[in-house]
């Protein structure tokens, strides 16, 4: 009993120092996040990205010794629980001959997408580029003797797409699986093992992975591709205070108006990453920016049986619900083992570039107004599994319109076509004095509009049917 209260004394005396400890991180973050203004301007106009899961999994399509594996195809080396020899095989004969990074960057720019996230190390611990710091990567280990990334960081300069990169920093299931007990302990709100490496982990300690690896490929990665526009860290749940704040605090001193997500973990992060195909339904002020990562099936990497595509409408829907909240989509293409896109995210992705050629001008820049829905439709988008088991059955009306806002421009949003040759906007009433003009987005001048019945009327009399094929955008201008 008497030792008991002897190391409780102790560990009080030291909770003082601990908690001046965290406080000191956060006001040091504070300073260098405040830093960054004028980098969320040029993230918030950018509006809508690629992202890009790819690796030596894709080899595998999702199944592995005639097996289909369930859940993510980028995750099979923990589903399947491969040894860490045979999946080093696996990496061995990755050879993706069909790899053109302009492809990929002109297909992004034809999507109307600004910028693309790809990856430099899932979880997996195999490297996408050419790195100095481990020879377990694409150019060292493989036949393929190139660079994707750097391939992918100057097609994207070629095109005016901005970069960023995915790094895996808190997980690698080759490395780091030795401390698991360690872990726990420093982490107790994530004490479970789910992602860990338990079934053939390594000698080497979580310690010792992210002082040796994870830090020297990340300073690696900024030096070799500047000026990125977000650092997309991911898995942080076994990682306390100090090592997230590392992680942060290394990309700021490398590259200062570099947006870092929130997944670096415990709060370090510049912006907020919703879950995995979700959308919020409501966002904190608080937030300068956030994102949503977003799949066209139910999976990230290439599973070649997840044939579960989402439709053109759905996606539309997905753009502009998290536009009107003021988010970014990142919209995820799993390329196969050989470095081609399927051919059914291409369809999809050139469907929605010709919507954006033409609205995009209500999504890019855009805030959210005061008013972001209105109409009886809604739905909740809460994961990943959750869209893979309910699908998507909503069926917009006319009645349904979505809203941003621009400078002195509210931009109106439907997604179905309009009833006869009219339609009414009620969110407008209460602005209808600040109105000078409406104007249909594709179409030269301004539309009629008046008040009646208490309701913004708008003609839309002797306008082509093919503009509404998939709905319309007014352009509504303030005083």
């Amino acid at each position: 009993m008497k030792r008991y209260s002897i190391i409780m004394f102790l560990a009080l005396l030291g909770f003082p120092v601990f908690s001046q400890i965290q406080d000191s991180l956060k006001l040091e973050w504070g300073k260098m996040n405040a830093s960054k203004d004028a980098q969320y301007e040029v993230y918030n106009d950018a509006k809508f990205g690629m992202f890009i899961h790819w690796g030596a999994y894709s080899e595998l399509a999702g199944t592995w010794k005639g097996e289909k594996i369930p859940k993510l195809g980028e995750w099979i080396m923990y589903h399947a629980q491969i040894p860490r020899d045979e999946y080093r095989s696996v990496c061995k004969g990755f050879n993706p001959t069909g790899f053109d990074a302009e492809t990929w960057v002109k297909l992004a720019k034809e999507a109307g997408m600004k910028y693309i996230v790809a990856m430099t190390k899932h979880h997996d611990g195999f490297s996408m580029y050419h790195s100095e710091v481990s020879s377990f990567n694409i150019y060292d280990y493989t036949a393929f003797k190139r660079d994707p990334i750097e391939e992918l960081y100057t097609a994207c300069k070629k095109y005016n797409i901005r970069l960023g990169l995915y790094y895996s920093h808190s997980i690698d299931w080759m490395e780091g699986d030795a401390g698991y007990a360690q872990k726990k302990q420093e982490v107790p709100t994530h004490s479970d093992h789910y992602g860990v490496n338990l079934w053939d982990p390594s000698s080497i300690s979580y310690e010792n992975y992210l002082e040796n690896k994870a830090k020297p490929q990340m300073r690696e990665i900024l030096k070799k591709f500047p000026d990125l526009i977000e650092v997309w860290y991911d898995f942080s749940r076994f990682m306390n205070k100090q090592q997230s704040f590392d992680f942060y605090k290394l990309a700021y001193d490398i590259q200062p108006k570099t947006l870092i997500n929130s997944r670096v973990g415990n709060d370090f992060g510049d912006f907020l990453v919703a879950g995995d195909n979700q959308i919020p339904t409501t966002v904190s002020p608080e937030n300068k920016a956030w994102e949503t990562p977003g799949t066209l099936n139910n999976t990230w990497g290439y599973k070649s049986y997840d044939n579960d595509w989402k439709s053109y409408d759905e996606m539309l829907y997905w753009i502009v619900e998290i536009a009107s909240k003021g988010g970014n989509y990142l919209l995820n293409v799993g390329p196969d083992g050989k470095g081609i896109i399927p051919a059914e995210s291409v369809k999809i992705l050139k469907e929605i570039g010709k919507w954006m050629k033409v609205n995009g001008e209500a999504v890019y820049g855009t805030k959210s107004w005061n008013t972001q829905k209105e109409g009886a439709t809604l739905l909740e988008m809460k994961s990943t599994t959750d869209r893979e088991e309910k699908g998507f059955n909503l069926k917009f009306t006319p009645q349904d319109f979505w809203f941003t806002q621009k400078g002195n421009y509210v931009y109106v949003i439907s997604l179905t076509k309009p009833l006869e040759n009219k339609t009414i906007v009620k969110s407008l009433l209460g602005c209808q004095q600040q109105i000078k003009s409406i104007k249909l987005l594709g179409l030269d001048g301004e539309l009629k509009w008046k008040v009646e019945m208490n309701q913004v009327l708008i003609s839309l009399q002797k306008i082509k049917n093919n503009l509404f094929d998939h709905g319309f955008v007014l352009k509504v201008e303030m005083k």
